[in-house]
């Protein structure tokens, strides 16, 4: 099933503080440290994706900004054809303020700047690079008219379609994501979406079964440290998590769908697919940083090769 992947999403230029903890209101706090670094989801996704080995096409949009540039020149370094991300006159680029906490959780505002100024014109104009597609990765960070126009696109040219419904838009309307192949939100974006309580598994693994009922093909809820969910008809599944020391999470969910879309295009297996997303996932949150923190095909490789063998049933 091998093929090329084309994200359709966003770019964002993380600015990451490292904080011993988040001040008051009003109080102002010393901070240990500050790194800057490429992200946004659909970015994120591209790298994960084109670190372990798939071509991999970006549509997106970035300011006439250093930050544009940079990012361009980034997607070239990683060998993603950007030929249809364009830079918008007059316009910022996407910018990610993160505060990283000692324990690696963190807390995130983006400013989307010309990432709004992706629009569903942009998609026909890349018709033709975009037909020979294997699978189409695309997330809520640029308008939702240009995920619906995405969405069906995909439906009349037979390419299947993953959205991953970050950050969660109560706006989002669940009749136009019935032709999307997977529908990959972590356990917030799903309760936000769907009202329901996501704490526990079997919450989660109940709140995804009313989107099915909607008519979605599949959900993947991201549980975090407790792994992560597949719901597909009559099948509910646990995908376990990997046992790491956590040092900072964020990009978390964006190497798990990198790492899931890679490995599916590739072998066409899910459940392995599944599998390798979440060890994908976990490897990347042991080094900081968003794509930075993202391991080569060989690094990951190496990670699998020490995790000892599940004992035989």
């Amino acid at each position: 099933m091998a093929g090329r992947i084309a994200v359709i999403g966003s770019c964002m230029i993380d600015l990451v503080t490292y904080v011993t903890r988040m001040p008051e209101a009003g109080e102002t706090l010393v901070a240990p440290s500050f790194e800057m670094g490429f992200g946004g989801k659909g970015a994120n996704q591209a790298v994960a994706c084109a670190r372990l080995g798939s071509e991999v096409m970006m549509l997106a949009k970035v300011g006439d900004d250093d930050f544009g540039a940079n990012t361009l020149r980034n997607f070239a370094a990683e060998g993603i054809d950007c030929r249809f991300v364009e830079r918008v006159s007059g316009v910022s680029s996407g910018v990610a303020p993160i505060f990283v906490e000692p324990d690696g959780q963190n807390r995130i505002l983006i400013v989307t700047g010309a990432n709004d100024r992706l629009l569903p014109a942009d998609i026909d104009r890349a018709a033709a690079a975009l037909s020979g597609s294997a699978l189409i990765l695309l997330q809520l960070e640029v308008p939702l008219e240009t995920v619906y126009h995405a969405i069906a696109w995909a439906k009349r040219h037979e390419i299947p379609v993953l959205l991953n419904p970050a950050p969660a838009n109560p706006a989002l309307a669940l009749e136009h994501l019935r032709e999307a192949r997977f529908f990959v939100p972590n356990q917030s974006e799903l309760s936000l979406l769907t009202g329901l309580p996501t704490d526990t598994a079997e919450a989660a693994a109940a709140a995804a079964r009313t989107l099915l009922a909607a008519g979605l093909a599949s959900v993947i809820v991201t549980l975090g440290g407790e792994g992560a969910l597949w719901v597909s008809g009559d099948e509910t599944r646990l995908i376990p998590p990997l046992a790491v020391t956590a040092v900072d999470t964020t990009g978390a969910g964006d190497a798990f769908i990198g790492g899931f879309a890679h490995h599916y295009v590739e072998t066409g297996d899910i459940d392995a697919a599944l599998i390798a997303a979440s060890r994908y996932a976990a490897q990347s949150i042991t080094a900081r940083g968003t794509q930075r923190s993202f391991p080569s095909a060989t690094a990951f490789a190496a990670f699998c090769a020490q995790i000892p063998a599940s004992p035989p049933a």
